[in-house]
């Protein structure tokens, strides 16, 4: 035997019990959740926290739930001791918040805990301590039904640890977004929040979810949700997600809860982002409140000690039915963005100017004055340098669709007006609608591309001399590779020679971007970001490429039809409050807006 070689031990008591408490116990919010946890699953109706420094000095939490009878207190803190468990195959249908028997252990291993219970009926309660992992004897107790723990000195005899933590204003701040979790998840309880003895929240049991969603993240986020009820076999999914213009730039508004517990899940907050796919900027992300309830044996908690992570039996039928119930809610939702001119760092046209609006030649006034703007007369006809449905030929079709847009509507024709070459100002009933020309044609374009591309009608311009077009090496192998796809987008290419390919086709639609520049921007795009999973896919991302490319952009003057033919298009488009991208393709500046502006409100 060679003595150099490393032996195998056991290890001691007191290590393997302080890495199972590192495991548990990261911070001192870890040791609210696991309280308010075992609470609540004792059937509590009513818990206060009170926290001081951060949770470092004291965590007290009082419940007034079913308590624990004296004689069970020692094995309160015995290491995978529980209640909540009896068989084996229980942990495949778990359903209380916890069940790993570790919590109390943990804690008790490295704090000083003195835990006071008295089940209801009882005439007298009991109490215990544990310090460091030692625990003391059984004591009567005089106190409140329920249960009542104080978790003092947090770590002070594993220092390391202690230095880890970040500052007090941090360590509230995650103990108040764990309150936060299980008041959203369970709406029919009270809690309370202190700090250093100062309120933070308090929550009655008489809140439901949206007062509690207003009291947490404010009103203008409570009046952009949008509320989402669907169900799949024995799996519901309830709650609410917000309008795409109340998106940020980062995850963490996303609360995903399943039975009650809140959860990380990457399937899940793929399917949410998914259902936003075309509404959101690149690299932004929705708020969403969902809760998804499901047969407890469908589900397996027991994936990670913090218990925040879960597996379903059936992930993908849980991610079509959390895409698919988002997507549809957000599809009948009404998403162009109202401009609200608080915001604003003067109010809107606060002085006179020569010229209104940016010094533009036509004022509000000169276009009710004159018949040559207006948006739509008796027919609509794009002009040939726009590339907009249906084709500039089929002038009776353009009389039958303005007659169809505007029927049954006693109002005039909508006024319109373009701004700075940019921007379309419409009224409309509601106020002043500012429209983003390129946004909007982007949308146009790609929702008939897209329709073109289902029905197979998707017209295409032959080159009578196929364009060789230069591409770098790894660009002409990414045009070559997916050929196919590309010519079912109108882009019929084939190998030249070296890192040349040629062009031989193009979409007929397209007017204003050449051909050749449009096959780059296709296959630029293949190359930046990565092939998607799937053809189909595939071929989205390339329409909206394409659509981008070949729409109006800002700084283009547009003839009066054309403004017109634009603006009709707007109504005969779905989504398009959202250009491909999901960036807004206008703002609603409301006539109640402009009376507040004006003092007449």
């Amino acid at each position: 035997m060679n003595p150099s070689l490393p032996r195998i031990r056991v290890l001691s008591p007191e290590v393997f019990t302080r890495i199972a408490a590192g495991e548990v116990v990261e911070r001192p919010a870890s040791v609210v959740k696991e309280l308010l946890e075992n609470a609540v699953d004792a059937g509590a109706s009513r818990i206060d926290v009170a926290v001081e420094k951060g949770g470092l000095e004291l965590i007290c939490v009082v419940d007034d739930g079913c308590g624990i009878v004296a004689e069970d207190l020692p094995l309160a803190f015995a290491p995978h001791a529980t209640s909540k468990l009896h068989e084996p195959d229980d942990l495949f249908r778990v359903q209380t918040l916890g069940f790993r028997g570790e919590a109390l252990a943990s804690i008790g291993n490295v704090a000083r805990v003195r835990l006071q219970s008295r089940p209801a009926g009882s005439e007298v309660g009991a109490e215990i301590t544990c310090e460091g992992g030692q625990v003391g004897p059984v004591r009567s107790w005089n106190g409140s039904p329920g249960t009542r723990i104080e978790v003092r000195q947090l770590f002070f005899n594993t220092p390391v640890r202690r230095r880890f933590l970040r500052s007090v204003a941090t360590e509230i701040g995650h103990v108040a977004e764990v309150v936060i979790r299980l008041a959203l998840a369970c709406p029919d309880l009270h809690l309370k929040l202190t700090h250093n003895d100062r309120l933070v929240y308090e929550v009655p049991r008489s809140a439901g979810l949206l007062d509690r969603l207003g009291l947490f993240f404010g009103n203008e986020i409570r009046s952009a949700l949008l509320e989402v009820n669907a169900q799949a076999g024995p799996a519901r999914l309830h709650g609410f997600v917000a309008d795409p213009s109340q998106d940020r730039g980062h995850p963490r508004m996303q609360y995903l809860f399943v039975n009650r517990r809140w959860v990380r899940d990457r399937a899940l907050s793929h399917a949410l982002l998914e259902a936003y796919h075309g509404l959101l900027m690149v690299g932004r992300y929705p708020i969403a409140f969902l809760f998804l309830e499901l047969p407890p044996d469908l589900v397996d908690v027991n994936v990670h000690p913090t218990k925040s992570e879960v597996r379903f039996r059936d992930a993908q039928a849980i991610y079509h039915l959390v895409c698919g119930a988002v997507r549809e809610r957000l599809r009948q939702a009404e998403l162009t963005p109202t401009l609200r001119t608080s915001s604003l760092s003067a109010p809107l046209l606060a002085r006179p100017t020569a010229k209104p609006f940016g010094g533009i030649s036509n004022s509000l006034a000169s276009i009710s004055e004159s018949p040559e703007p207006t948006a739509a007369s008796s027919r609509i006809q794009a002009a040939p340098s726009i590339d907009i449905p249906p084709p500039p030929s089929a002038s009776a079709c353009d009389t039958r669709q303005a007659d169809a847009l505007f029927a049954g509507s006693e109002s005039r024709p909508p006024r319109v007006m373009q701004m700075h070459n940019a921007y379309l100002i419409l009224e409309t009933e509601e106020g002043l609608l500012v429209i983003d020309q390129h946004a909007l044609h982007e949308r146009v374009l790609y929702e008939s591309w897209k329709e073109r591309l289902r029905s197979g009608d998707l017209e295409v311009q032959q080159l009578l001399v196929p364009e060789p077009i230069d591409l770098p090496p790894e660009l002409a192998g990414y045009a070559l590779e997916h050929r196919q796809t590309l010519e079912r987008l109108g882009l019929a290419v084939e190998e030249f020679g070296g890192s040349t390919v040629l062009l031989r086709s193009y979409p007929a639609m397209v007017r204003r971007t050449s051909p050749a520049e449009l096959l780059r921007a296709a296959v630029e795009h293949l190359a930046s970001h990565g092939v998607p999973p799937s053809p189909e896919q595939l071929l989205d991302e390339l329409l909206k490429v394409m659509a981008c490319k070949a729409a109006v952009k800002a700084g283009d003057a547009l003839a009066p039809e054309e403004v017109e033919a634009l603006v009709a298009q707007r109504h005969l488009a779905d989504d398009t409050h959202h250009c491909p991208h999901g960036r807004p393709t206008a703002l609603l500046l409301s006539k109640q807006e402009l009376d507040r502006q004006f003092k007449r409100i």
